[in-house]
């Protein structure tokens, strides 16, 4: 996997907003079901680009710590 997913999936969330401005339906609402739509859209981009980000590109590196120190009673075993 790589960064350009990133893109991929903005321009998909881009047309699925664009879709959801062009083709609500008309009504006194008509503002409000454009907006939680376009809204609804980007949060769950937002929420999915920074979960990804996170993982691709962590900021602290895994550390190794030794709980307890290995005897030679316990390797045996």
């Amino acid at each position: 996997m790589s960064g350009l997913l990133i893109f991929f999936v903005l321009a998909v969330a881009v047309a699925l907003s664009a879709a959801s401005y062009l083709f609500t339906p008309r009504g006194p609402n008509q503002t409000v079901i454009r907006t939680a739509l376009i809204m609804t859209l980007v949060s769950c981009y937002l929420m999915w680009a920074i979960t990804y980000l996170a993982q691709l590109h962590p900021l602290l590196q895994p550390r190794h710590t030794k709980i307890r120190a290995h005897t030679s009673t316990e390797q045996s075993l």
